[in-house]
């Protein structure tokens, strides 16, 4: 491996800061409001992302207003339509980030904490640098 392409080589770090930069800007965009907060770790061939506070307003009416179980199952339905609606941006998001294909996505929310959970399982672990000792 060339100096060149070894500086130009993320560290571990950056992918999952990229990935998070990259998940919350699409959340805003494409799903209309952001998280409260993200977090992504890089797994092996495993990249997950945990989103906190991404319920909208209309949607924790959505789950008060209904009997418990209708409720959830109607959100987790509708959010399941929009991730699959939205699945090619986000796959070539992270192929981008990550320099691997994207081979599956699993997503699940609660709708008690407003917590959602994102996993890609890609075609390979993602080659990147060790970060500098400080």
């Amino acid at each position: 491996m060339t100096l060149v392409s070894r500086i130009s080589m993320k560290t571990q770090g950056e992918i999952e800061a990229a990935t998070c930069e990259g998940m919350a800007r699409f959340e805003l965009e494409f799903m209309g409001r952001g998280p409260k907060n993200i977090h992504a770790h890089l797994i092996g061939d495993l990249l997950l992302v945990r989103l906190q506070g991404v319920l909208t307003a209309a949607e924790q009416q959505l789950v008060k207003s209904l009997p418990v179980e209708n409720g959830r199952n109607l959100l987790k339905q509708v959010r399941t339509q929009l991730r699959e609606a939205a699945r090619p941006i986000m796959e070539a998001m992270i192929q981008e980030v990550t320099g691997a294909k994207v081979l599956s996505l699993h997503h699940d929310i609660s709708t008690t904490t407003g917590e959602e959970v994102v996993l890609f399982t890609l075609s390979e672990p993602p080659v990147f640098r060790e970060a500098k000792k400080k």
